[in-house]
């Protein structure tokens, strides 16, 4: 235990209060009860700082581009002679199932239904051919390129720190070329990681709240006699908290490596099934023309606000809690991806962290969103109800349905829920114990248990506390401290990669 820091302790002090906040009832609390003053908050930050998450969330985009063509693309993340710890496949295995891997099948299906039927702009008719192009799209520019650079600069600073100046593997190490080492190991060091690791608690508790509703929906939609109760939701929280803690002992290279292989396995199956099984050529059509209005439209999608309609709350519903959601996960998955990268150039890490993510989650919603679509647009099918009445959380299994063998597909779709679920809970006691380890490579054991118990028990108190809603909510307030720190961030690197490219030479 003498690598535990500071950082450790007051951020299990804090998340404990969060946690016996929540539990609290509210005559105990008057009206300061989690539910309400969470929700005020994120309405606040939403109403008058949606730009700031919007700009940030662009400005990190550009960034991350202009690196891959500057001369600091040849830098390489660990010494000149070093060589990658995983092979391609791994690696991108490893860093797509931290990365989104619950998201992509809560929202694959729901979350392009959702916007077929409630599009984004107001004069776009619903259910029209309109309606569904600008569904895609919406769903691969929420998914795609913006999301994947935010992991990548947090990623590429922790990489290149801990790899290159053999610094801790902590964010306040990242940012010594603009405040000096003597001042982070301060105060300011201190609030910085603790920072990160309350956004990290929340962006990841809100992902394993969705991975509990799908799981619970699906088994209420697929079975009959199962409802879909809170009761059923915390009995899955204690059952998927026991086998990722199981798997967090094993390691990194056990535990995490052979169940990311295992979420790419079941993945692949269940979307080529839909794929071959499915309207095929309507998919693969969908996907192209899709992809190419998505790189068309991409600097307007960037930027589009609606001052002029105030009653629109479809920019901060969607695109706005996105970007805050990926933000509150960047410490996690920038973390574990960082740690699994020593090796790779600068070049070929925002490369590979930009493109493959986003070209297969693209076609990832084509498959499941285009399905879904396909099946009402032509099928006569009203999937739609399903969603409205229960939630999102059953929109695939409410489309696997009607398709061939579907009730094989819903089990193996439980399946891939649980074990994304494990995986991203077991990564994230991994990185919760780096960064309250100062940076260990290798956490004590206790520490990502206690990780490990409070990210369940901060999921099963924001489900308590409100269920989607309540998980939204959490995740745009943590991130929004967290956004300053990563525009931090960004000057910090480029300061570094300019003293790096004198010392040794770099030229274009």
């Amino acid at each position: 235990m003498q690598k535990v820091t500071k950082v450790f302790y007051i951020s299990v002090v804090v998340a404990a209060l969060f946690i016996i906040w929540g539990v609290l009832p509210e005559s105990l609390v008057g009206g300061g009860n989690l539910a309400d003053v969470t929700a005020s908050i994120q309405g606040f930050i939403t109403d008058k700082f949606g730009w700031f998450y919007l700009l940030s969330a662009t400005g990190f985009l550009i960034f991350a581009i202009y690196l891959i063509f500057s001369k600091y693309g040849k830098l390489k993340l660990g010494e000149p002679d070093d060589e990658p710890d995983y092979p391609y496949i791994t690696w991108f295995a490893m860093l797509f199932s931290a990365g989104m891997g619950i998201g992509l099948v809560f929202w694959g299906a729901g979350e392009p239904i959702s916007h077929f039927h409630t599009p984004p702009g107001v004069e776009t008719a619903p259910t029209s051919e309109e309606a569904a192009r600008e569904a895609m799209k919406y769903s691969f520019f929420h998914w795609g390129l913006h999301p994947w650079a935010i992991y990548a600069i947090l990623a590429l600073a922790l990489a290149y720190f801990k790899f290159r100046k053999n610094a801790p593997g902590v964010i306040s190490a990242a940012l010594v070329p603009l405040f000096g080492e003597k001042r982070l190991k301060g105060p300011l060091g201190t609030l910085i990681d603790f920072i990160a690791v309350f956004a990290t608690i929340f962006g990841v508790a809100t992902s394993l709240g969705f991975g509990t509703l799908q799981i619970a929906g699906g088994l209420s939609f697929s079975f009959e006699g199962i409802e879909n109760t809170f009761t059923l939701q915390l009995i899955i929280i204690i059952a998927v908290t026991i086998l990722f803690m199981t798997s967090a002992m094993t390691g990194l290279n056990k535990g995490i490596k052979y169940l990311s292989n295992t979420n790419i396995v079941l993945a692949l199956l269940l979307m080529f099934f839909l794929l071959f099984a499915g309207p095929t050529n309507f998919i693969m059509d969908y996907f192209t023309s899709t992809f190419g209005s998505y790189i068309r439209d991409l600097p307007y999608m960037s930027f589009r606000m609606t001052p002029f309609a105030e009653d629109n709350t479809w920019v901060g519903d969607w695109t706005i809690f996105y970007w805050a959601w990926w933000i509150s996960w960047a410490p996690f998955v920038g973390t574990f991806i960082a740690r699994v990268s020593k090796g790779r150039t600068i070049r070929e890490f925002i490369i590979g962290v930009l493109l493959v993510p986003t070209i297969f989650g693209a076609l990832w919603f084509s498959v499941f969103g285009g399905t879904a679509i396909n099946l009402e647009f032509f099928g006569g099918q009203d999937i739609y109800t399903d969603v409205s009445n229960i939630g999102e959380e059953v929109a695939l299994f409410s489309m696997l349905q009607h398709v061939p063998l579907g009730t094989v597909m819903s089990i193996i779709g439980l399946l891939l829920i649980s074990t994304f679920f494990i995986t991203s809970a077991d990564s994230a006691t991994f990185v919760l114990g780096m960064q309250t380890t100062n940076g260990s490579l290798n956490p004590p054991l206790i520490v990502k248990f206690v990780w490990g118990i409070i990210q369940a028990s901060a999921a099963a108190i924001l489900l308590w506390q409100g269920g989607l809603g309540a998980l939204q909510t959490a995740a745009i307030i943590a991130a929004f401290p967290f956004t300053i720190i990563m525009i931090l961030l960004c000057f910090s690197l480029f300061k570094a990669f300019q003293e790096e490219g004198k010392k040794v030479g770099i030229k274009k």
